[in-house]
């Protein structure tokens, strides 16, 4: 598959590097100055075969109309989670997300067009 945006190339580094695994994914609204959660799941990454068209169409299908979609790449000691645990880590990590935005970063943030963003602080006036 020839990479064409920010998620391709980070899809495509994450399975080289360690084939098979799980992504925790959060959508999001982006009202600046505002972030919301939207709605979170998790899928097996099998293959680096996905592009962002597809993973959108996917996405889509959760019903909300969103602006972001954070990944985060996760590994048990034999490759992907089972569904038990890779469900425990994605409630930890939206109660971590609902404390503090910046969570966010410690994942792969991509806007609704594939692009790699990144969640800033917003100093108080």
């Amino acid at each position: 598959m020839a990479a064409s945006t920010d998620f391709d190339l980070w899809l495509a580094g994450t399975f080289r590097a360690h084939g098979d695994f799980t992504t925790l994914v959060v959508l999001v609204r982006i009202a600046e100055p505002a972030l919301t959660p939207l709605a979170s799941t998790f899928l097996t990454v099998v293959g680096d075969e996905v592009g962002w068209p597809d993973m959108v169409a996917l996405l889509s299908g959760s019903g909300r109309p969103w602006d972001g979609a954070a990944f985060f790449a996760q590994l048990d000691d034999d490759g992907p989670l089972d569904n038990g645990e890779a469900r425990a880590r994605l409630r930890a990590l939206e109660q971590r997300i609902a404390a503090d935005r910046l969570v966010i970063n410690s994942g792969d943030f991509f806007d609704a067009r594939g692009r790699r963003l990144k969640v800033e602080e917003i100093s108080p006036n």
